[in-house]
């Protein structure tokens, strides 16, 4: 039965606590028709795989808006959902600044009330009480809509605790303003905690404040990404050329670019030579001459001369716009590192309720005159302290910083579990051909056994114009380049034999091409003299190529592939990081032998058949543990899928790049290191980011119950709570910045 899952990205509006994103992925996650969600709200994203013979969009923005938030779904295109956002985000902020404004002047007269110089109007309950309702109910109101929220779907969240704390201090605090005649006379001062209130709703204010401004800064990446796409085009229409928007230029159209301009769309070069600077892509600084034929990708800036070209692939089928999704999708995918955060979370509120109720009863019980206000402040305070902010922000705050910094790099992460996999690896599996080396093998030197060498080449290159493999290609395009003009013979019965060669029949006659490996298959021959000449190659680095005609050895050819230059320093540097270098190859041992000694490399296998890399790789993490693999070919792409993180060469193959965990956008394998670090990286700011998180809960929430009264006489002020908590989500946010302006070179 195939498979019509889909998977789907989209914003969702409203969310304005790490709570909020745990309810609504619960709620999407139980709908029938939704196999996996995931909601992160960092970037305000939901990931949902689902079964739309089930479920249908407009079905799921029902489900979110049940539970009293919005679903973008039908918004189109990234650029559309990312504008969506930050204008969200602008007005809350315009709005937070007015309540900021508003609560900073009401708190800040309350807590002037506290001096005994002023006059007495200050110390009216009457005015406080005038002062503090704007804030608890006009600058609170989002608490409370949370709070409410949250009940009515049978959660808690963080504005859970904010509103029972503030609620607390503040109607306790009318209660004596109206009844304070009764408390005295019972025997309690009728104090008001109205400044109490107030100044822990500015202080969670602010903390939301700047944490909304910073987290706008994590989702710069896809803003540079979305900025690179041009606004027009210049499209060929009735016999002239009409600018027209982007979204105008259709599959087919043929589109003028002028220098200095940016190409629109991916397409096929028509007419015209220019060097084309793709740094915005690829990251590679050095510009790339294109030629007619070549492909032209989106984006890219034409720097000299005029070009033609013909769009292939328009929209949200562009190189940049899968970049932008994927970017998008990574940065709202959880690592399993999260999956605990979210198992402690999901337990945290209900245990800070109960520690709240503990202390409560415990300082009315033993706490010392009058115990109502003492055990109603250590409750207040610890309602306030372990607001779980901190810890919902922790992991995808570091996590969508991570992934963006590694599309400016030129490294594309597909999800967060191959990002955090890793910086653990053990080994690093690489392809040899078009990997470790440039991937255009050269014919280097022949031999000929046989009269007419021209008559053998003729066979030669009518056989291998049909074969894909590279070293095919280069004997091909070897004697091409010597006789341009060379009549070629008809081949029939052409078949390729995966990691050995190609068999066919020519004027009659069997011929056979390929290694050893093939010749032996078939029961062919080889002389003294053939033997000698393929060890001595070999000896160089050099692949033999054998020629049959009928059985009988006719010529021979050296093919070598060129080392990439940066190679051997990645070896070198994986080495430092204690990370296992291991090259797997089709080559022959003693080939593979030698590019391996050329590289530093002690680890390789060799004569390893396409079909057989998947089980190497098996085999491998059974010595190493995690494994990595890097490759770039479509016989590559089982090993990619098979490995504990997949790599790619941008330059491969789609499949290979669909296999894999994390794509390198330009064929620099000098940029796996770097993934790695980057890695390493993101997860020491996840683990700072939690021990933080984790550390603050665990040392302040004692705190606020009161473990320091009885030995120092030291009991926590609920306003010190208020900004404590605040501060606490700022810094989490804050630290992640700092994976923007680190160095991975």
């Amino acid at each position: 039965m195939p498979n019509n899952n889909q998977s789907t990205t989209f914003h969702i509006s409203g969310m304005h606590c790490a709570s909020c994103a745990a309810n609504i992925q619960r709620k999407l996650a139980k709908t029938p028709g939704i196999l996996e969600a995931t909601v992160n709200y960092a970037n305000e994203q939901a990931n949902v795989e689902l079964d739309p013979a089930q479920v249908s969009h407009t079905q799921i923005e029902k489900v979110v808006q049940s539970i009293g938030y919005t679903a973008h779904l039908q918004t189109g295109d990234s650029h559309h959902t990312v504008d969506l956002s930050d204008q969200e985000r602008k007005a809350e902020l315009n709005l937070l600044k007015s309540k900021l404004m508003v609560s900073g002047v009401l708190s800040g007269l309350l807590v002037l009330s506290m001096l005994p110089e002023l006059p007495v109007l200050f110390s009216n309950p009457w005015f406080l009480w005038l002062l503090a309702t704007p804030v608890q109910f006009w600058a609170g109101r989002g608490f409370y809509q949370g709070a409410w929220s949250a009940l009515k779907n049978k959660t808690a969240s963080m504005d859970t605790l904010v509103v029972l704390g503030t609620s607390v201090a503040y109607f306790y605090s009318v209660f004596a303003t109206f009844f304070s005649d009764w408390l005295m006379s019972i025997g309690i001062d009728p104090h008001v905690y109205f400044e109490a209130a107030a100044v822990i709703i500015f202080f969670i204010l602010l903390g939301k404040f700047l944490e909304i401004r910073a987290k706008g800064q994590t989702s710069e990446a896809i803003k540079k990404l979305i900025g690179l796409q041009p606004a027009q085009a210049h499209l060929w229409r009735d016999n002239q050329w009409i600018t027209v928007a982007v979204s105008e230029v259709q599959v087919g159209d043929r589109l003028l670019i002028k220098p200095g301009e940016k190409i629109p769309v991916d397409g096929q070069l028509l007419e015209g030579e220019s060097a084309v600077d793709e740094s915005m892509i690829t990251g590679e600084s050095m510009p790339v001459v294109k030629a007619k034929g070549d492909v032209l990708i989106g984006a890219t800036l034409n720097t000299t001369g005029s070009l033609e070209m013909k769009a292939t692939k328009v929209g949200s089928g562009t190189m940049l716009a899968q970049i932008i999704q994927l970017v998008g999708k990574a940065q709202g995918s959880r690592p399993p590192i999260q999956k605990l955060v979210d198992l402690i979370a999901a337990y945290f509120v209900p245990i800070v309720l109960i520690l709240a109720t503990v202390t409560f009863v415990v300082w009315m019980i033993f706490g010392p005159q009058p115990p109502l206000i003492w055990a109603l402040v250590s409750m207040i305070n610890v309602l306030i302290i372990a607001c779980p902010c901190a810890l919902g922000l922790a992991t995808p705050t570091s996590l969508i910083v991570g992934v963006g910094k590694g599309a400016e790099l030129g490294i594309l992460i597909k999800d967060a579990e191959s990002l955090e996999i890793a910086n653990k690896i053990g080994a690093i599996v690489f392809d040899k051909t078009g990997t470790l080396t440039e991937g255009k093998p050269r014919v280097q030197d022949y031999k000929i056994f046989t009269q007419g060498k021209q008559e053998v080449f003729a066979i030669v290159a009518a056989v291998e114009e049909r074969s894909h493999h590279p070293l095919a290609q280069a004997i091909f395009s070897f004697i091409d380049e010597r006789y341009p003009k060379i009549l070629m013979p008809k081949v029939d019965q052409f078949k390729d034999i995966s990691g050995k060669g190609v068999v066919a029949v020519v004027d009659n006659k069997q011929i056979a091409i390929g290694n050893a490996g093939l010749m032996a298959q078939l029961n062919i021959k080889m002389t003294d003299t053939t033997l000698s000449w393929l060890s001595n190659w070999q000896d160089h680095g050099q692949t033999g190529v054998l020629v049959a005609v009928e059985e009988k050895m006719v010529a021979i050819l050296a093919v070598a592939d060129s080392l990439r230059e940066e190679s051997k320093k990645v070896v070198q540097k994986l080495i430092k990081m204690r990370v296992v270098p291991i090259m797997l190859t089709g080559d022959h041992a003693r080939t593979a032998q030698v590019i391996a000694g050329q590289l530093g490399i002690e680890q390789f296998e060799a004569e390893v058949l396409p079909q057989d890399k998947e089980q190497a790789i098996r085999r491998l993490r059974k010595k190493y543990g995690l494994v990595a693999m890097i490759g770039d070919g479509i016989n590559d792409a089982p090993a990619l899928a098979a490995a504990d993180v997949g790599i790619a060469m941008g330059s491969g193959t789609d499949v290979a790049i669909e296999s894999a965990g994390i794509t390198l956008l330009r064929s620099d394998i000098g940029l796996v290191p770097v993934a790695i670090k980057l890695s390493q990286a993101t997860m020491n700011n996840i683990r700072q980011n939690l021990a933080w998180a984790f550390g603050y809960n665990i040392l302040l929430i004692p705190v606020a119950m009161g473990v320091l009264y009885p030995v120092w006489g030291i009991l926590l002020n609920p306003m010190l709570a208020g900004a404590a908590m605040a501060f606490s989500s700022v810094s989490v946010v804050a630290n992640a910045l700092r994976l923007k302006r680190a160095k991975f070179s």
